[in-house]
């Protein structure tokens, strides 16, 4: 089982990138897969054709809402993500013939993602473990990455776009891993679709990290997106999708 963090700022593409790459996964026969949305945009689902609340599934934000505010459950005893754990696993998770998904949805209280984080990570530890790939798809804020929702990461795919606010967030992230000590074996910069390649040499020089090319343009992934269409049936002859596809290869996935 490897575990495969894609992050980056609102509007890089992280999240078309992480539905592509589970596309890429089926299709190579690399299932069965996880993925776990830490996004408070909640975009994932959509992206890979999957509405949780037709589904009858709950964020675990909202399952912790529900135990600990709606039906008055203690917080003191056993460790609320411990309280909570079967009530991911029954009602938190989808599961589907080729991935599963779960989502921590908004924050438990305001200003705070500490205890879906918490409990987050305590399912992960139950529940990765019959998975070939779990792919985590985190927010630019590095809370969740701070907090260790996986303590132990193969791959992180920071996607960047032509920001200096964006050079930094990758800067930092890089830093913020190394300081809480999650244990990943590459750390890699994708350059996201309106990255231009007049600043792709910069990278490398700028972050010291090693990077891998850029996500392709292409509008049919913007018109899947507005209608709310799964990426996962983007035709493979998709500009986006053998980009990502070529990404992935770099990154030794094939």
């Amino acid at each position: 089982m490897k575990k495969i963090v894609s992050m980056g700022r609102g509007g890089s593409g992280k999240t078309s990138f992480v539905a592509l790459m589970t596309k890429y996964f089926i299709e190579i026969g690399e299932k069965p897969l996880l993925l776990v949305d830490v996004d408070p945009d909640q975009n994932l689902g959509e992206m890979v054709g999957v509405d949780l609340r037709e589904e009858g599934k709950e964020t675990i934000s909202a399952l912790l809402i529900e135990t600990f505010l709606e039906e008055g459950g203690t917080m003191v005893g056993i460790p609320p993500s411990e309280r909570i754990e079967s009530k991911i696993w029954a009602r938190g998770l989808y599961e589907g013939d080729s991935f599963d998904l779960i989502a921590v949805g908004t924050k438990f209280v305001e200003g705070c993602y500490c205890l879906p984080d918490a409990a987050l990570k305590k399912a992960l530890e139950g529940l990765t473990k019959t998975y070939r790939y779990v792919l985590i798809d985190s927010p630019a804020g590095l809370e969740h990455l701070n907090r260790r929702i996986a303590s132990e990461v193969d791959d992180i795919f920071d996607i960047i776009d032509p920001s200096q606010k964006s050079f930094s967030h990758v800067e930092r992230a890089y830093r913020v891993a190394k300081e809480v000590k999650i244990d990943f074996k590459n750390f890699y910069v994708v350059g996201g679709y309106r990255f231009p390649k007049s600043l792709e040499a910069e990278v490398e020089k700028r972050t010291k990290l090693r990077y891998l090319g850029k996500i392709a343009y292409d509008k049919e992934v913007e018109n899947y997106a507005l209608s709310g269409k799964s990426l996962l049936e983007i035709p493979s002859s998709s500009p986006a999708y053998n980009s990502v596809k070529e990404l992935m290869k770099r990154a030794g996935y094939h």
